[in-house]
């Protein structure tokens, strides 16, 4: 179906797994980068993860270095990185292309098959998209919304609650 999000995705560790798996979690899907002003936002997304994960909230970390070159890591480097220095136990995928004409399709149907409020080209690392536990995208959070923003947890505690 147009616009759901059940495309299959490699984590860090190179197994392949598709987002269908995740039907019936609320997912908060966000583009990372280890080397971005925004980057201490690992810790927010954590303490989300955190607070959440038990009601049924997933988040899911796609590394990109489309802004800056700010992700040059290797999977590995990202993997240490993100837990030696952040303590993220929450899904980490390989690293994705977000924008341009290399798009990665879950990116793709992100921000071009959605409900028109949420489309349009990421500007930055740390955009965030809400996807309910039916597979699509209910909200879209700038880069400098913060995880653990009212906003945010405000929408997620109603996808939670959802139906």
């Amino acid at each position: 179906m147009e616009g759901r999000i059940d495309h299959t995705v490699k984590r860090l560790d190179g197994t392949e797994t598709s987002l269908q798996d995740y039907r019936g979690k609320v997912m908060l899907v966000v583009n990372v980068a280890s080397e971005c002003g925004l980057t201490p936002q690992y810790e927010e997304l954590q303490a989300l993860y955190t607070a959440y994960e038990a009601r049924g909230l997933k988040v899911l970390g796609f590394p990109a270095n489309e802004f800056g070159s700010q992700e040059p890591g290797t999977s590995t480097e990202i993997a240490t990185f993100c837990s030696s220095r952040y303590g993220v136990t929450f899904d980490m995928f390989d690293k994705i292309v977000v924008k341009g004409p290399k798009i990665a399709p879950l990116y793709r149907t992100l921000t071009t098959e959605t409900p028109e409020a949420f489309q349009g080209e990421i500007a930055w690392n740390f955009a965030k998209f809400l996807v309910d536990k039916n597979g699509f995208v209910i909200n879209r959070f700038a880069p400098t919304t913060t995880p653990m923003s009212a906003e945010v947890t405000a929408a997620i505690e109603a996808a939670l609650t959802a139906p």
